[in-house]
């Protein structure tokens, strides 16, 4: 009577894909709560917790350009954003290509909400190393720059593999 959740792709997807929001969205409402902003906790000598907003892209690109960027990144996210959930929902794909979807969704999700509700992005992770830091960042940059990454690197091309038929086994997946 009751499938596997496993059963249902396109459910798993969604879950998934909700999951990591609000784990995204969870952690940037906590670590703003809980340090002020633009300040820093020492955590070891090479990495901080901090709250910083950022209005701009990726390692703060274009986070200075006068405010026409939050309406340009709200843009292209939700393009983003829908496009992939498309393809991932309506389109064959193999699990690896659901599963990197649902990261960059999720991730461009959760960013994309911080723009809408405050008109930036919660950084709250700093990695630094005598004085060099990294441009603070937060789990939504790390579920979309570590499903790329996993997507390059477990791709069919990379792997040197000829591309499989990414047909699902029950109808109406």
């Amino acid at each position: 009577m009751f499938s596997r959740i496993t059963d249902f792709p396109r459910m798993l997807w969604l879950l998934a894909v909700a999951l990591l929001i609000t784990m995204d969205q969870a952690s940037k409402s906590y670590f703003s709560n809980m340090i002020p902003l633009e300040a820093a906790v020492e955590v070891t000598e090479w990495f901080n917790l901090t709250h910083r907003l950022n209005a701009g892209a990726a390692f703060s690109v274009l986070s200075d350009a006068g405010g026409w960027q939050r309406y340009f990144f709200g843009l292209f996210s939700a393009f983003v954003v829908t496009g992939i959930s498309f393809v991932c929902l309506f389109r064959k794909a193999s699990p690896l290509e659901r599963s990197a979807g649902a990261a960059v969704v999720a991730g461009g999700a959760g960013n994309l909400i911080d723009r809408i509700q405050i008109g930036a992005v919660v950084d709250f992770l700093d990695f630094h190393l005598r004085g060099l830091h990294w441009p603070a960042f937060n789990l939504a940059d790390v579920f979309v720059v570590g499903a790329v990454i996993a997507w390059v690197l477990l791709s069919p091309k990379a792997l040197g593999q000829p591309p499989s038929d990414h047909t699902d086994s029950k109808a109406g997946r």
